[in-house]
């Protein structure tokens, strides 16, 4: 019986070759775009769970209430591990990872190679994180100061494929042992490792790992089993405040509230943490994909019911024989289900193919290694054939079910057009013609958003001028020792406009701190992001100064009781205006281990304009500008327009003559921003991809409905003609009932996609405000797509010989 419900279902498909096509072309794009978002969700979804006992690892955060929004910080001060160690009998282990964003240079012999993501840990590090190890092994791996882990990229490029454990390699000229090589598997770690360091190597002050002050680790905790998080966590914040604080001055007094986060939340929940470091995803993306996913798949589906139904009057002749010679309406049913589920299975073998062959450029645009190999993973065929099977079943539920309800008589009668099921179905395929076009508009919204707030985001003033500015670390004693000479010679090269050497530059690293405003007697510390910078540093950049002036190195006093401050500091620091900003005295705590006491007291000599030296993420915070040599050790360099590439070439000459042994490692400061919107860039590219389909797949449907809307009404377009109506008259005819239609989905779509947008750009400390005109444009793009699509068919029903049609009925 089955074999002969798919023979016949084989027969039907082969002979309505145009429906068919049409049916298994959307549900198979529909399917492509589902499983190769479903590959993406997934691997985001995998973050750390090849951890071992990872659901009793925990992430500690702060989050800081002193700001007019809540602040999630990443890292917080050493004493927290130390203290959760000693008086948490609950914690089993702890590690700390120095915040740290350097690039560190490796040697062995003559080979040289800079290398990102070192990590500098805790000799702890991997009875948290039990990492594989594919020479060596995790026991005493980090007990020496001198000992180094490699990751197994970084080892063969120095190695080969030798066992390296035991053999020296420098890292920025001090010497190292290698200990282990870990395996190649980290894909899914959420911390990006290619060397481990212990902590001793850094040789940190012993006062300054007693600080309570000191936001610089990020601190992880493994808490026994049955454990209570949250009991923890309260208990956490209560010794602080009742045991901490109390031992602190004022000043020093520990603010912020401490939590755990799930060791397997910390990929996907940290898009807003400030000074994190790890490797981010945003579960709001990956959310927003999954429902793209889903439009996309209900779209296809919805396509298959409006086809099938439409379709369904050229079977009402068969469905009322198979019935006068004895089918049941079960027959008929598991008949029309059979034809639905095959069709459902040439479509997904299609998609297969398809994200077989389009799933490496995926993963060249995200960066993953995402597979798709059902040889290897019998739990992706499953999930296929469970697609096959549900898929087919609940799209062709419904037109089986109006298919085997016709009455032989009324059929066979030909009376099947008046009857009151066709009403029903008619109201049914515009009811899901509007929920595809609803879905289409609302992507056609988002992605417009999207572009808008992205096209933002990297053409906003920012308040300086990041424009041909060379960017990298100084490198050696020499170089560090003689940097005036260095930045003087630089300055020296043709095509260099000017340079400055600082810590503390827009797009980099910089410094959250303290700073002192005298007030009516009594001194209080407001939080600010301190820029040690030089006295080039404001004509490098391009800065505006609003008031007052820079600083001068013929101003001796300049170095050491001298501050300059942004607009944003004036208001925060309380000093009203720029203006009453000038010859106001801060005091700042000097970053000294030999001296932690030390004072710096200055006056404010200029206020800057605003400037963002972050990503629009956050906003902008009270910063100041002070010249503080003990922290230089970046440099930038502004360059002319004309010979760019012998500038750069001259500056490298300079590089080398300072620092011979090290080779110059650059980057321009205008890419440090772009590389900030990656992944707002990458929403939008699969935005403008996956809507495009949607559209593409709902047009499939609307071309299918129009054919069969003029195939019905050919006798009545016959009559009109010969009556004398144009074709103009004919398509419009054809053409109304549809784009009342994405009138409707649009009046629906409009207000989900308001929603929808509003509530991602809230993310954006600086935004578009919500573009009308892109609910315009959505509306008439959908509008003129219906028409196109509706229009091709309308136009050639009306060009079609009238007699031929009359004579045909």
């Amino acid at each position: 019986m089955l074999k002969n419900y798919f023979l016949v279902a084989y027969r039907n498909l082969v002979r309505h070759k145009g429906f068919s096509f049409l049916n298994i072309a959307g549900l198979a794009l529909g399917l492509t775009a589902c499983l190769l978002i479903g590959l993406f969700v997934y691997d985001e979804l995998q973050f750390d769970k090849f951890v071992p006992n990872g659901d009793r690892i925990y992430r500690v955060y702060s989050e800081r209430t002193t700001t007019e929004t809540p602040e999630a910080l990443a890292p917080v001060p050493p004493m927290y591990a130390t203290t959760m160690k000693q008086e948490f009998p609950e914690v089993e282990q702890t590690t700390r990872i120095l915040m740290e964003s350097s690039v560190d240079l490796l040697e062995v012999g003559d080979k040289k190679i800079y290398v990102e993501n070192g990590l500098i840990a805790d000799s702890t590090f991997f009875e948290i994180f039990p990492l594989d190890f594919k020479h060596g092994s995790a026991a005493h791996a980090l007990d020496a100061p001198t000992s180094m882990v490699l990751a197994e990229d970084v080892a063969k490029s120095f190695f080969g494929n030798e066992n390296p454990v035991g053999k020296e390699i420098k890292m920025n000229k001090t010497s190292f042992i290698v200990k282990g090589v870990l395996q190649n598997n980290l894909s899914k770690f959420h911390l990006k490792v290619n060397s481990v360091i212990p902590l001793s190597a850094a040789q940190l002050p012993k006062e300054r790992m007693k600080k309570w002050g000191w936001q610089q680790f990020f601190t992880y905790v493994k808490l026994r089993p049955g454990t209570d998080a949250q009991q923890t966590q309260a208990k956490l914040r209560s010794f602080v405040a009742e045991k901490v604080n109390p031992t602190l001055p004022e000043d020093d007094k520990v603010t912020d509230l401490s939590f755990l986060q799930p060791l397997r939340e910390v990929h996907l929940y940290s898009s807003s943490f400030k000074y994190d470091s790890s490797v981010k995803g945003n579960i709001t993306y990956v959310k927003a994909l999954s429902f793209i996913a889903a439009f996309i798949l209900l779209i296809a589906g919805f396509n298959f019911v409006n086809l099938s139904t439409a379709k369904s009057m050229q079977r009402a002749k068969e469905v009322g024989i198979r019935k006068t010679i004895g089918a049941s309406r079960e027959q008929l049913m598991l008949q029309f289900l059979s034809e639905t589920v095959l069709l459902t299975l040439v479509s997904v073998v299609l998609a297969t193919v398809l994200t077989a062959l389009l799933l490496p450029s995926l993963n060249a645009f995200t960066g993953k290694t995402m597979t798709f190999d059902l040889l290897t993973n019998p739990a992706l065929l499953g999930v296929l054939v469970l697609l096959t099977v549900v898929v087919g079943l609940v799209a062709g539920f419904y037109p089986a079910l109006v298919l085997s309800s016709f009455q032989p008589v009324k059929v066979l009668k030909s009376a099947v057009v008046t009857d009151g099921v066709f009403g029903r179905v008619q109201w049914l395929r515009h009811g899901l013609i509007v929920v595809q076009f609803a879905l289409s508009v609302f992507l056609i919204v988002c992605a417009l958003v999207v572009f808008r707030q992205v096209s933002y985001l990297h053409n906003k003033d920012l308040g300086f001028n990041r424009d041909q500015i060379m960017f990298f670390p100084m490198r050696g004693d020499n170089m560090n020792k003689h940097y005036d000479t260095f930045k003087n010679e630089l300055q020296q090269v043709p095509g260099v406009a000017s340079a400055s050497i600082g810590y503390g530059f827009p797009g980099d690293q910089v410094a959250g701190d303290g700073i002192i405003v005298p007030t009516n007697g009594e001194d209080k510390e407001k939080s600010v992001t301190q820029l040690m910078v030089d006295y080039d540093y404001l004509k490098t950049l391009g800065l505006q100064l609003v008031t007052g002036r820079d600083f001068s190195q013929k101003m001796k006093t300049d170095k050491d009781q001298a501050f300059i401050i942004n607009e944003t500091a004036v208001k925060e620091l309380g000093f009203g205006t720029p203006d009453k900003a000038l010859g106001q005295t801060l005091k700042w705590k000097v970053w000294s281990d030999k001296n932690p006491d030390s004072l710096k007291i200055g006056k404010v000599i200029g206020v800057v304009k605003d400037f963002h030296y972050k990503s629009l993420y956050d906003k902008l915070e009270p910063a100041v500008l002070q010249i503080f040599p003990g922290a230089y050790w970046k440099v930038a360099v502004k360059l002319k327009a004309d010979n760019f590439g012998s500038s750069v070439e001259g500056v490298k000459q300079v590089w080398a003559k300072f620092s011979p042994e090290s080779p110059i490692e650059y980057k321009f400061l205008d890419d440090n921003f772009d590389q900030m919107y990656k992944a707002e860039d990458k929403l939008k590219s699969l935005l403008w991809i996956f809507t495009g389909i949607a559209i593409f797949v709902g047009c499939l449907g609307l071309f299918g409905l129009a054919t069969y809307a003029a195939e019905r009404r050919k006798k009545e377009i016959g009559i009109r003609k010969v009556l004398g109506a144009s074709v103009g008259n004919i398509v419009g005819l054809l053409s109304k009932e549809f784009l009342v239609l994405v009138l409707v989905a649009a009046v629906i779509a409009f207000p989900a996609a308001w929603l929808a947008m509003s509530r991602w750009l809230q993310d954006f400390a600086y935004r578009i405000d919500m573009p009308l005109w892109a609910f315009v444009a959505a509306g008439l793009t959908a509008a003129a797509v219906a028409f196109l699509t509706v229009g091709y068919q309308a136009v050639r029903a009306a060009t079609m010989n009238p007699v031929n049609n009359l004579r045909a009925n």
